[in-house]
């Protein structure tokens, strides 16, 4: 769902009040924030006729390419040239089985190992789903319903203790020290919804049954089918590209 921009605005905010309380240094930009709109090659390499007011919003907010989400993901920038749509569309190559048109979704946070995306047209608008990069996972599944309801997820975990700052790198840490984070996360269900965190849950029995809660196509995502499903897809992809000439 869209929020509307002042819940996204003050759950940004209690995100980086959270984070700041860490120790996570975040300081003001230099310059103060203005809305950044979408270039036009977004319109075309996603395929829709507009983009939502709280990615402008977003994007504006100096956030780019700075270690500010949990385990040190970013905001990657609008796409704004040919190198980028194709990076863009690089990572939208696992969106197997998702319940809406795979095109309809901007890459917005990279993990390192996952990709979090905003869906942009239809019922789903406004969801964030997520996908790990890695070999034969088929992994497609919604993060949370609303940016703002995962900037909350986030702040919920670092006053929860499960997001902390890695004194090593400078950058949020997700779990306990000396613990898988999975499984740190997996103890404060339901209070925490561990899927709203940047952490790899392969084969875990809530990884499959959010997918199928969520609209996921199973037999597509599927040991058996998983890997003739991603050659579909990236054909798919190629197609793309030829047509937007990339």
């Amino acid at each position: 769902m869209l929020d509307d921009i002042s819940v996204l605005r003050a759950a940004a905010a209690d995100y980086r009040a959270a984070a700041t309380a860490a120790g996570l240094p975040w300081d003001d930009p230099a310059v103060p924030p203005e809305p950044q709109a979408p270039p036009e090659l977004v319109h075309r390499v996603f395929d829709v006729d507009q983009v939502a007011d709280q990615l402008t919003w977003l994007h504006g907010q100096g956030w780019q390419e700075r270690r500010l989400l949990p385990n040190g993901g970013w905001l990657l920038p609008w796409p704004t040239d040919a190198d980028k749509a194709n990076e863009a569309l690089d990572n939208l190559s696992l969106s197997i089985g998702v319940p809406f048109p795979w095109r309809h979704q901007l890459p917005l946070f990279h993990f390192e190992f996952l990709v979090y995306t905003f869906v942009l047209a239809g019922k789903h608008e406004g969801e964030i789903w997520r996908y790990e990069t890695a070999p034969d996972a088929w992994d497609a599944v919604r993060a949370a319903p609303s940016l703002a309801a995962l900037f909350t997820e986030w702040t919920k975990g670092l006053e929860a203790g499960v997001v902390y700052l890695n004194d090593l790198d400078g950058c949020l840490a997700v779990g306990e020290r000396g613990r898988r984070a999975v499984h740190a996360l997996l103890d404060h269900t339901p209070a925490l919804d561990p899927l709203a965190f940047p952490v790899s849950m392969p084969e875990q029995p809530l990884l499959r049954q959010r997918q199928a809660e969520y609209g996921v196509d199973m037999s597509r995502v599927s040991q058996e089918r998983g890997f003739e499903s991603f050659e579909a897809l990236n054909e798919e992809i190629d197609a793309v590209r030829a047509g937007l000439g990339l």
